[in-house]
């Protein structure tokens, strides 16, 4: 038997279609349009429709990667669906998203690493695959922040949009697929990035809607530091593991926090060299969407090519760093 290698057969994403320019967003928040361009290099973002909710948005990009990779619902094992912005407390989203797909032999699973959510995913799929070499998993990130922001906080209210990307992981011929994956977890930073009520510490009531309890909240400068000093050593390790360089990186696809964050993550990581895809001009910060939606849109205007390694990053709450190499195959 040939060997076989586990990677991604197929990608999908799904993005509202209410867009939302700076200029509606900016009174609000206390800035100018062009301030927010300035600080972010977002010009625009989607909201989902008053009738969506997560499992929506994730089951349109699962369908899509499905479809594109010529696969009905009922050939998946597994659903993996990585938000931080689920439907509901319980049940797990995934199984709205097994139900919407009609995938009723896939075992399902919620995983909540924020905005390294998907990467994390791709992770247990890899596992499963590599336990399971016939099983097909969907990998979905998928989040709504336009549901959880303070849109009178200039911190948040500005980066985050809702969105929702897909892929299909399973066995590829050697030497394409998955070549190193490296998580790493900092719970001593878990205050930067957070919502504070709606949960067991702190359960929703009227006093913790009154004060806001219930948005998202992040402290930016801290974030952007947490970044700039422990994304690049984790790239870094993972690219020595898998015997690899960070120079022979023909793509990277990284969370879409915030431009300028990312042009900043590039040099100090020694990324150049790198095409750095990028979606948050239109798209915004879409959570644990962010990568899969920006990977979906490398591969689908034929931008990678079979051969190209490509490394994925996510990086934010918790805090949590997730990167992955992949030699790009012949994907859907």
């Amino acid at each position: 038997m040939p060997h076989r290698n586990v990677g991604i057969l197929a990608t999908g994403s799904y993005v509202p279609k209410n867009e939302v320019g700076n200029e509606a967003i900016a009174a609000r928040a206390g800035v100018t349009a062009e301030w927010i361009e300035r600080k972010t290099q977002i010009r625009s973002r989607r909201f989902a429709a008053p009738h969506e909710a997560t499992s929506d948005l994730a089951i349109r990009a699962g369908a899509e990667a499905l479809a594109r990779a010529g696969l009905s619902a009922d050939r998946l094992d597994y659903i993996i669906v990585s938000t931080s912005t689920g439907d509901f407390p319980q049940p797990p989203t995934s199984y709205l998203v097994q139900d919407g797909l009609d995938a009723r032999s896939a075992a399902c699973f919620d995983v909540n690493v924020v905005c390294s959510g998907f990467v994390y995913a791709l992770a247990l799929a890899q596992s499963l695959v590599a336990v399971r070499p016939e099983a097909i998993v969907l990998v979905i990130g998928a989040d709504l922040y336009s549901r959880v922001l303070d849109f009178d906080d200039r911190r948040t209210a500005v980066l985050f949009a809702d969105g929702a990307g897909a892929a299909l992981v399973g066995s590829v011929p050697a030497p394409y697929g998955m070549i190193g994956v490296e998580l790493a977890s900092r719970g001593d930073a878990h205050g930067l990035i957070r919502v504070e009520a709606g949960g067991s510490r702190n359960p929703a009531s009227a006093r913790t809607v009154a004060e806001g309890g219930h948005f998202f909240r992040m402290e930016g400068r801290e974030v952007r530091d947490f970044v700039a000093e422990h994304v690049p050593p984790v790239l870094t390790t993972l690219a020595e593991r898998a015997g690899v360089t960070l120079d022979e990186v023909v793509h990277f696809v990284p969370h879409q926090a915030n431009g300028v964050m990312l042009d900043e993550l590039v040099a100090r990581a020694g990324l150049e060299r790198a095409h750095t895809h990028r979606t948050l001009g239109t798209h915004g910060n879409m959570g644990s969407a962010s990568v899969p939606v920006a990977l979906d849109e490398a591969n689908r205007s034929g931008a990678v090519s079979p051969g190209d390694l490509v490394l994925l990053a996510g990086f934010g709450g918790g805090m949590s760093i997730g990167a992955s190499l992949l030699i790009w195959g012949a994907t859907a």
